[in-house]
């Protein structure tokens, strides 16, 4: 999913994973946690606040723009859109890392609004299933 901003963060994200010994593609955790400290930083800013009531009364009543898309929460705290995907990678033709970044290797098959492609089961069908 390639919201506004998301592709240049990923490559600076992968720019700076090289030397740090970091996973090297960052496609899973670098975006939530940039979109969780946007979150953070745009409910400080909206209460001029640190304080952990505001801050949750804030965070519940609004809408926040971050790399994934507008993000609001829902009943019981959790994202009212799911945005962390599940991806199955299909028709890896070797261990290099660039088949890994290759976007036509990658189906997201969670969650059902977001689908590109379908899961392969058992996996080992899938490796060379393009």
């Amino acid at each position: 999913m390639m919201f506004p901003g998301v592709a240049d963060m990923i490559a600076n994200y992968q720019s700076l994973a090289q030397g740090a010994g970091a996973d090297p593609l960052g496609y899973y955790v670098a975006p939530q946690a940039y979109a969780q400290m946007q979150i953070v930083e745009q409910a400080v800013v909206g209460t001029r606040s640190l304080d952990d009531a505001r801050l949750e009364q804030f965070t519940r009543n609004n809408s926040f723009k971050t790399v994934l898309g507008d993000v609001k929460f829902g009943q019981g705290g959790s994202w009212s859109q799911a945005r962390v995907l599940q991806v199955q990678y299909q028709g890896i033709q070797s261990g290099d890392l660039s088949n890994f970044k290759d976007a036509r290797t990658q189906a997201v098959v969670w969650p059902s609004s977001l689908v590109s492609g379908a899961l392969i089961y058992p996996y080992a069908k899938a490796k060379r299933n393009v």
